[in-house]
C-alpha cells in the first residue's frame, strides 16, 4: 500500500501542475461603452458605424433630415439608440445646434414639449445624453424639466461632461433617474493617431473603475473617429474589455426602476 501511495503521489502533484492556469485578469471580462454623438446629419463615418461590428450606442441629433432614419437604422442592425439633445453652449453659434434647441430662455413647459417631441422624432430611444449645453446644463429648472420627462419615459440620461457645473448628477439622483457621466472624448482632436490615444485612455480608466465610458462623433469628425475606433478593437480584446451598449452599464439600476427585463 505504502509502495502504491509513493507512486501515485507523484503523478497527483504532476497532474496539478499541468492544470492550465487562469488570472483574474483572463477571466474577468471587463465592459465599456462608446457612445457616438450627431447621428442624424452629416454622413462621415454613419454607414462604418451602423453597418459596422462595434457595439456602439447611437446618439441621433433630433429634428435633422436624417434623424428618424439613423435612429431606425441603428435599432434593426442591433445598436442601442439614444436621444443627442442640443442644449445651449456659454459659447458658440446658435445654428451649431441645429432645429429646436434647449435654450435657456424657455419656460419648463417649453422645455418638456421639446424632449417630447424629440422621443417622437428618435424613435427606440433608451436614454439621452447632451449635445454641447454648457450653459443650459447649469440651469436647475431646465435640467429638471428634462429629467422629469426621462423619468417619465424611462430613459437613462448619460451627462456628456460639458460643465463641471451640471446639473444632471444631483436632479437625475433626487429624482431616480439612471445615470452616468462621460469619462473620454474621444475625437476632441480629429485624428485616428489621438483617438486611438483616447482608447487607450478609455481601457485604462475602465481597468481602474470596472467600467468606462466614451464619446466620439459622426460627420466632420466621423472618418477619423470610426477608423480609430476599429484600429482600437485589439487592443480592448487583449485587455479582456468588451464593448457593450450603455444601457448594460446601468443595468442593476435599470432593473431596479423596471426599465429592463
Amino acid at each position: 500500500m505504502k509502495k502504491l501511495i509513493c507512486f501515485l503521489f507523484p503523478l497527483f502533484l504532476f497532474s496539478l501542475l499541468m492544470q492550465p492556469k487562469i488570472s483574474f485578469a483572463q477571466a474577468k471580462v471587463l465592459k465599456a461603452a462608446i457612445i457616438i454623438d450627431d447621428f442624424g446629419g452629416c454622413t462621415g463615418g454613419v454607414e462604418k458605424f451602423l453597418d459596422g461590428d462595434i457595439r456602439i450606442t447611437a446618439a441621433v441629433m433630433p429634428f435633422t433630415d436624417h434623424s428618424t432614419e439613423h435612429a431606425k437604422w441603428a435599432h434593426k442592425n442591433g445598436f442601442e439608440v439614444m436621444i443627442h439633445l442640443p442644449m445651449q453652449p456659454i459659447k458658440g453659434k446658435r445654428s451649431w445646434l441645429g432645429p429646436k434647441p434647449i435654450t435657456v430662455d424657455l419656460s419648463p413647459k417649453e422645455v418638456k414639449e421639446i424632449v417630447y417631441e424629440a422621443i417622437k422624432n428618435v424613435p427606440f430611444a433608451k436614454g439621452l445624453n447632451n449635445h454641447m449645453g454648457s450653459l443650459a446644463v447649469t440651469n436647475e429648472e431646465i435640467v429638471r424639466a428634462i429629467v422629469e420627462v426621462a423619468k417619465e419615459k424611462n430613459l437613462f440620461i448619460v451627462d456628456s461632461g460639458t460643465s463641471p457645473n451640471s446639473k444632471f448628477p444631483e436632479i437625475s439622483t433626487e429624482l431616480g433617474v439612471p445615470l452616468l457621466k462621460r469619462d473620454v472624448f474621444l475625437d476632441d482632436i480629429s485624428s485616428p493617431t489621438h483617438v486611438r490615444r483616447q482608447m487607450e485612455r478609455l481601457a485604462k480608466i475602465t481597468e481602474l473603475k470596472g467600467k468606462g465610458l466614451a464619446i466620439g462623433h459622426v460627420g466632420i469628425k466621423g472618418d477619423a473617429c470610426s477608423t480609430g475606433v476599429f484600429q482600437s478593437m485589439e487592443m480592448l480584446k487583449n485587455r479582456n474589455i468588451k464593448i457593450v451598449p450603455v444601457s448594460e452599464l446601468l443595468a442593476q439600476d435599470l432593473m431596479k426602476k423596471n426599465i429592463l427585463p
